[in-house]
């Protein structure tokens, strides 16, 4: 039987386990790995403070989550493959409302990247940084 992300260690869980398949996939994997090269560790270090933050409401997380993407060459395809992998994980991992918050929130953060991205090409011609 699955249980709720409850802790620390389940958000590690998670991050790990998603991010273990985000480079090996074949659309967003090479973006990813391009990106982040040699700083994996200080990536997941990020991503668990960021999950714990959001999802436990223990404060670890300072930054803005935004600039980083800003200047990927990325579409609505690899946001939809970005969220296909974590919503994957989640089920695979755990159960329960919190599971589904991290879903919701996931949901949320992929469509205001997405649009931001999409909206500074648009009109600017270029992307917000």
């Amino acid at each position: 039987m699955k249980k709720d992300i409850e802790n620390l260690e389940d958000v590690k869980q998670l991050v790990n386990m998603f991010y273990e398949r985000v480079r090996i996939n074949e659309l967003i994997g090479p973006i990813f790995n391009a990106k982040i090269q040699d700083r994996w560790e200080m990536h997941l270090q990020q991503m668990y403070n960021f999950w714990q933050t959001v999802l436990l409401e223990e404060h670890t997380y300072n930054g803005r989550p935004f600039p980083p993407h800003a200047h990927l060459p990325i579409s609505q395809e690899h946001f939809d493959t970005w969220l296909e992998l974590f919503k994957n994980t989640l089920d695979e991992l755990f159960d329960g409302p919190k599971v589904e918050e991290a879903k919701w929130r996931a949901n949320q953060m992929a469509q205001m990247f997405l649009n931001k991205i999409e909206y500074f090409k648009e009109y600017t011609g270029k992307t917000l940084l």
